[in-house]
This record gives structure tokens, sequence and C-alpha cells, in this order.
């Protein structure tokens, strides 16, 4: 017995240890990075902005980004837990495609892109692929009487390409461009 106690306290220290220097490493990293481990800021005209929190955007003058499970409440971070053979979850979704076919209805029944109605595991995505974004272009451009054109190449200058062309894919930051939208003339 006495030898158990000894092994638990010597693997106990050795694995504080190890967790110190762990956490030491990675809190050392942190302080390295642009925004020092804070995430990244943005001020738009008086307000502060995360733009790696997802933001919720109602008017239809916007792009619309992930729906959130959390209400976009970044205290309460989480998922809904329910799968896809989920009766009421499905529910749910439907009525979010369908929702997002009646704010865009130029694009019939163009293949809706998935982020656009399901929520991520943290319900605080701040992207949405390149596709949920041109998805959108024709009602934005409609609403702010600009081109479609103009839309597209707004959406293709705040695309953020995957990391050496190949981990991860292209994605843009809703709040980002939203904010390019508003000084787009």
């Amino acid at each position: 017995m006495k030898n158990h106690i000894v092994s638990a306290f010597r693997l106990t220290l050795v694995m504080l240890v190890v967790t110190g220097i762990y956490l030491t490493v990675v809190y050392a990293g942190s302080k390295i990075l642009p925004n020092k481990g804070n995430g990244e800021v943005i001020y738009d005209k008086v307000q502060k902005f995360y733009a790696n929190i997802g933001q919720e955007f109602k008017s239809e003058k916007y792009f619309h980004g992930r729906p959130s499970s959390v209400n976009y409440n970044a205290a309460g971070s989480g998922g809904s837990n329910k799968g896809p053979s989920n009766k009421e979850y499905l529910e749910v979704v439907q009525k979010r495609i369908d929702t997002l076919k009646m704010d865009n209805p130029e694009m019939g029944n163009t293949k809706v892109p998935v982020e656009l109605v399901t929520a991520s595991g943290s319900g605080l995505d701040p992207d949405i692929s390149e596709e949920g974004a041109l998805y959108q272009a024709k009602r934005i451009a409609k609403v702010r009487n600009l081109s479609e054109e103009q839309i597209r190449n707004l959406i293709n200058t705040q695309t953020e390409k995957p990391l050496l062309g190949l981990f991860g894919p292209s994605k843009v930051n809703v709040l980002k461009l939203n904010i390019a939208l508003d000084q787009l003339k």
C-alpha cells in the first residue's frame, strides 16, 4: 500500500510539472501573437467588435452569418447537442431553410449552403464559406442598389484562403465583410 501511495504522489508531482510547463508555453506563445491572445478587435465608428466571435445581423442589407444555438452570447458558448436524426433539430433546420429562401427569392432552388442553416459547435462561428456569401450576393446588390459584380468582387477580396493553400477551407468573416460593405459606394 505504501508503495502505491508513493508512486501516486510522484506521478502527481510529475503531472503538475508537465502541466505547468505546457501552460507556460501556451501563455507565452499567446503573448507573441499580434493581438497578445486577446482576439481580433475591430473598431467601427464608436463600436468595438471582436472579429473572432459571431455577430447577429438581421437587416436585409447585410450578409447574415451562421445561426447561433446560444443567441450569440459568448459567455454561454455551446452547440445544441442535437444530431441529424433528431426530429426537432430537423424541423429547426427546415424552418431556417424556408426563411433563407424567403429572404433570398432570387436564388430559386439553388442549393442552400449548409452553414447558413446550421449552428457551429460553439454557436459563435464568425465565418461562412465563400458560397454562403455568394448565395446572399443578389439580395445585397438589390437592397443596396449596387451591381452584383461589385458585391462579388467585395466577397472575393474579403475571402481568406486556406493556410499555405492547403490547410482548411476558404472562409469569409461576416463582420469584416459587412464593415467593408458599408464602406462601398
